[in-house]
């Protein structure tokens, strides 16, 4: 079968709600698997933060790249409305809750790949370059073979890729993640992309834990197109952060050159869930809400993306 290669996309602004762990845990305070009642109530949770997706775009969001990152676990009556919406659709084809890559359905994954038919097939992914190296060479080959279907099928590939402190990298910044994620993190990253795409993993799309500076912006992105992958982009994702920090992950991101979006989370809708759990919201009012986060985050990349010179000559007149 011969390899494909779908056309970029130039922008990408994903609401991710494919969380499993935040649900089960965080919200709802479970220590084991959910009741079927339980299960419900997470499904029930993510209809309503598409809800606040489909909100925006009718208050007026840009259509144009903007789409939702959905687990099929939870998240199936939310894909089959995305698909019929005609709404961008992301899904993730990683087992959930273990630090070692592999496949949530096994070598069946592509089966739920093409049932689905998602834009972009998604898996998160915590490498390390200074990590285990067998951890990480297990690792490339699943996320090789991974590439390989989907490059033979013409399928768009999204990969999160999270660089988790060593012992002895978070010890020299005196136990300090924020140092950590400012001082080792940058080099990290680009190391760890550079090993994977050696080891023949090729995404489309890597999702990038954000960054602070864009010079470390313009290295990311620049590992990202290295070897004749200009074809390849950058988006940002939102981990362990509030708003005032998310916005300036934004605006470092949107300002360079081969970042083309987010993929935002928790930042979006974790607040008006809590609201709506306490009774302190209804359902209409925290899907008000969440329109509304995603609708800043859009604007805030707006404002970024037109003070880098690239977006500045795409926007003006001809």
């Amino acid at each position: 079968m011969s390899t494909l290669f779908p056309p970029p996309l130039s922008r990408l602004y994903l609401l991710a709600f494919d969380h499993r762990n935040a649900f089960e845990h965080s919200l709802l305070g479970l220590s084991g698997p959910p009741t079927a009642d339980e299960a419900e109530a997470i499904r029930r949770m993510k209809m309503l933060i598409y809800t606040g997706f489909r909100l925006a775009l009718r208050q007026g969001a840009r259509r144009d790249g903007s789409g939702i990152l959905v687990d099929e676990q939870y998240g199936t009556h939310v894909a089959a409305h995305a698909l019929e919406d005609g709404s961008l659709l992301a899904m993730p084809v990683e087992k959930n809750g273990q630090h070692e890559f592999d496949f949530e359905y096994g070598q069946d994954f592509g089966a739920h790949v093409e049932t689905f038919d998602p834009a972009f097939t998604k898996v998160m992914v915590r490498y390390n370059p200074e990590g285990d190296a067998g951890l990480n060479a297990r690792q490339r080959e699943r996320l090789a073979h991974l590439t390989d279907w989907l490059q033979q099928r013409g399928r768009r590939f999204l990969f999160e890729l999270r660089v988790p402190p060593t012992n002895a990298q978070l010890e020299a910044v005196g136990g300090d993640l924020e140092r950590y994620d400012t001082e080792l993190r940058p080099l990290l990253l680009v190391r760890a992309m550079e090993e994977l795409q050696a080891g023949g993993v090729e995404p489309d799309v890597w999702k990038i834990e954000g960054l602070e500076r864009p010079s470390d912006c313009e290295n990311v992105a620049r590992q990202a197109r290295a070897g004749g992958r200009e074809h390849v982009s950058c988006i940002v994702l939102d981990h362990r952060t509030g708003w005032k920090r998310m916005e300036r992950w934004l605006h470092a991101a949107g300002a360079t050159p081969g970042f083309i979006g987010f993929s935002i989370g928790q930042t979006i809708w974790w607040n008006p869930l809590r609201a709506f759990q306490e009774g302190q919201l209804t359902a209409a009012e925290a899907a008000q809400r969440i329109s509304e986060n995603y609708q800043r985050a859009l604007i805030t990349w707006d404002k970024a993306a037109l003070r880098s010179p690239l977006q500045r000559m795409e926007a003006s007149p001809a």
